[in-house]
C-alpha cells in the first residue's frame, strides 16, 4: 500500500528563512529518495535555472495523517550535489562532528505568539488587555488563549516521537513556549525545525496564525526567544568548564558575531529591558536573568551542570546557534584542556 512522504525544508527567504513543504506517494517499503523543486519560488535559485535537490536527513512518523504517512526534513543541495549556500545544516555537521568527543547536549527552549488577524490572540480589539504578569504560567480563560492549540500540538509532537520536554504560557497574552531537548546539535536543531512546522500546521486547523517575531507587541511586553541551554561532557561533570565557556562567549568578537546569526530583529528585543541584556553588551551569571549568558543557582550549588544563552532570538535558525556555541566553547575547552 502507498504511502505520503512530507517533504519539509527551510528555504532562502531573507532576513528570516520560512518552512515549505510538498507531499509525494511512495510504495510501500521504499524509502523517501533525493527530490527536486522550483528554488526559484523559494528565494534558492534564479528562474533560468530553477531546479534545486532535497535530500532527506530526518523522518518521523506524521501525526496529522497518521498511519504509515511520514515527515521528511530536507537539506537542500545543489543539482551537482553540494550544499546550497541557505543550507546552514551542513555548517553545523561539520562542526558538530570535529567536537563530537565533547559530547555536546542542546535543549532549546522555543517561545512563539499566536495571532488572530492582526492581533495576539487574547488581545481585545480596540484596545489592550491587561499588564503582563498574571498570564506566565497561569490558568483561565481571562489569562490564557490558545490552550487548545498548545495541547494538539504538544500531542503532535509526542506522536512523531520528538524530543519535547515541556511546554508553558508566556507572560504575554497569546505566548507560549515549548521545549526541545536535551540532545546533540544536529538532532535538537533538526526536532526544532520538525517541531516549528507541526505548530505552524496545527495552528492552520484553528484559524490562528503562529509567529516567531522577537518582538510581537511593541510596548512594555516580554519579547520572544529561543533560550539555548548548552553543556558538555566536562560542563556536566565539573564547573569549571562552565566558567571556561562562559568566558570564551565574551572573548574578543564573538559577543557581535553570535548576536549577528541569533535571529534579525534582535535589537528590538536584547534592550535591557523585560529580562534581557543589551544586545551590544555581554555579561553572564548565577541566576541573572538580565545576563546574557545564565548560570542556573542549582548548577553553583552542585558545580557541574549546563548554561543557558538568553540571547537568540525566537525565530533564530537552530543550526546557527548550536553551531556557533559548540566551535566557540568546545575550542575553548578543548585549549584549555577541559574535556
Amino acid at each position: 500500500m502507498n504511502y505520503r512522504a512530507e517533504y519539509i525544508w527551510i528555504d532562502g527567504t531573507r532576513p528570516t528563512a520560512r518552512l515549505r513543504s510538498k507531499t509525494r506517494i511512495l510504495a510501500a517499503g521504499a524509502q523517501p529518495p533525493v527530490w527536486g523543486f522550483d528554488g526559484s519560488s523559494t528565494d534558492q535559485a534564479e528562474g533560468h535555472a530553477s531546479d534545486r535537490v532535497l535530500k532527506p536527513v530526518f523522518s518521523c512518523p506524521d501525526p496529522i495523517r497518521g498511519g504509515d504517512d511520514v515527515l521528511v526534513l530536507c537539506e537542500v543541495l545543489n543539482t551537482d550535489m553540494s550544499p546550497h549556500t541557505s543550507n546552514t545544516r551542513s555548517r553545523l555537521a561539520e562542526v558538530a562532528e570535529r567536537f563530537a568527543q565533547q559530547d555536546p547536549l542542546f535543549g532549546i527552549e522555543q517561545e512563539y505568539t499566536f495571532f488572530k488577524g492582526a492581533r495576539p490572540l487574547g488581545f481585545p480589539e480596540g484596545g489592550f488587555p491587561a499588564a503582563q504578569g498574571g498570564y506566565y504560567c497561569g490558568v483561565g480563560s481571562d489569562e490564557i488563549f490558545g490552550r487548545d492549540v498548545v495541547e494538539a500540538h504538544l500531542e503532535n509532537c509526542l506522536a512523531a516521537g520528538l524530543g519535547i520536554s515541556g511546554i508553558n504560557a508566556e507572560v504575554m497574552p497569546g505566548q507560549w513556549e515549548f521545549q526541545v531537548g536535551p540532545l546533540p546539535p544536529l538532532e535538537v536543531a533538526d526536532q526544532l525545525w520538525i517541531a516549528r512546522w507541526l505548530l505552524y500546521r496545527t495552528a492552520e486547523d484553528f484559524g490562528v496564525s503562529v509567529t516567531l517575531d522577537p518582538k510581537p507587541a511593541p510596548g512594555d511586553w516580554n519579547g520572544a526567544g529561543a533560550h539555548t541551554n548548552f553543556s558538555t561532557g566536562a560542563m556536566r561533570e565539573g564547573y569549571d568548564p562552565i566558567i571556561t565557556a562562559c568566558e570564551a562567549l565574551g572573548e574578543d568578537d564573538k559577543p557581535v558575531e553570535h548576536v549577528r546569526h541569533y535571529g534579525f530583529g534582535i535589537e528590538n528585543r536584547l534592550t535591557g529591558l523585560h529580562e534581557t541584556a543589551p544586545w551590544n553588551e555581554y555579561s553572564y551569571g548565577v541566576s541573572d536573568r538580565g545576563a546574557s549568558v545564565r548560570i542556573p543557582w542549582q548548577v553553583e550549588i552542585d558545580k557541574k551542570g549546563y548554561i543557558e544563552d538568553r540571547r537568540p532570538n525566537a525565530n533564530v535558525d537552530p543550526y546557527e546557534v548550536t553551531r556557533l556555541i559548540v566551535d566557540t566553547c568546545c575550542a575553548a575547552l578543548e585549549k584549555a584542556g577541559q574535556v
